[in-house]
């Protein structure tokens, strides 16, 4: 079973309340089965919602409860992002997850990359963090 960010299926669950649909991979997962998931939505956040990024360092930082996750309002929506990271640890278990395919530079499923505002900085997202450190294999889309 596959893990996939719901935005690059079509669901519209992104901040702006949009989708980053991606045709080519819902071509190629076509016959796989998979399970689409927003951490931010499953961490109670609503859609739309207002752009979100984490102030200092990466996802494992706010893992480690050294930084926070802050939006455009100035409000600490850390978590929410937190809660979105447990919800879908449980799915892992629940679905013998071994890969995901993840939406990129988001603060939640970034790999490698993510935003702080407007602009890319190295780092990978909350969620992103968590599958790292259970050996997720993690593909960026």
């Amino acid at each position: 079973m596959v893990l996939i960010s719901a935005c690059l299926i079509g669901l519209n669950c992104r901040f702006d309340g949009q989708s980053k649909t991606n045709t080519t991979l819902v071509s190629i997962l076509k016959n796989t089965h998979f399970i689409p998931f927003c951490p931010e939505q499953l961490g109670g956040l609503p859609t739309p919602r207002s752009r979100a990024w984490i102030t200092n360092g990466d996802g494992n930082d706010v893992l480690a409860g050294k930084s926070k996750v802050i939006n455009e309002a100035g409000t600490d929506v850390t978590p929410q992002f937190i809660r979105g990271t447990i919800e879908t640890e449980k799915l892992l278990t629940l679905f013998n997850i071994k890969k995901a395919y993840l939406k990129s530079k988001s603060p939640s499923c970034g790999i490698g990359k993510i935003y702080h505002k407007r602009n890319l900085v190295d780092g990978n997202g909350v969620c992103a963090s968590m599958l790292i450190k259970k050996n997720i294999e993690l593909i960026s889309v």
